[in-house]
């Protein structure tokens, strides 16, 4: 059975030329939106459907597409709401130091020293680098940002990250 990653999700529709609003959830806007691109669109109690990109473009914090055969709002105004995704088939090979934010979610980080702090539960890409999101027991959540001086190792057959902290970036007390 194909698996499928989730690349966006169509919050609107963008003006009356079968255009629709994008809050993507991929590290690879470019590529995933390349005009000719097939996506499937996952919506509840209906079939994935897939659709091919007839356009892409920025507009504030949106990824805007247009799909063929959809040349007005009243043909993607029923897919509001609906996910897009990429099948496992269109992932690219990455560079040697790159991860899919699916393969990061989930693993467990540690310090270099060995002392487990939780678990990434979330990404978030509010600028200039990702911030992982750490799930501790008992505390809040931590926030550590995807840089080369923090994040040291990371294993995928271990399930492990090694983070080397700077002094103040998680605060123990809570």
């Amino acid at each position: 059975m194909t698996k499928y990653y989730n690349v966006g999700k169509i919050v609107n529709t963008q003006g009356i030329r079968g255009e629709v609003r994008v809050i993507s959830q991929t590290d690879f806007p470019e590529e995933r939106y390349q005009k000719g691109n097939t996506l499937v669109l996952f919506q509840e109690k209906k079939e994935p459907l897939e659709l091919v990109i007839k356009s892409h473009r920025k507009h504030k914090n949106f990824d805007i597409l247009s799909f063929e055969g959809h040349p007005n709002i009243n043909d993607v105004e029923k897919y509001r709401d609906g996910i897009l995704k990429v099948s496992e088939e269109d992932l690219q090979e990455l560079d040697e130091d790159e991860f899919y934010y699916h393969e990061i979610i989930g693993l467990t980080v540690q310090t270099t020293e060995g002392k487990e702090i939780g678990k990434i539960k979330e990404i978030l890409s509010p600028g200039a680098n990702d911030v992982w999101v750490i799930q501790r027991k008992g505390k809040k959540d931590a926030l550590i940002p995807y840089i080369e001086s923090v994040v040291k190792e990371i294993d995928l057959e271990k399930g492990v990250v090694q983070v080397e902290l700077m002094e103040g970036l998680i605060d123990d007390e809570d």
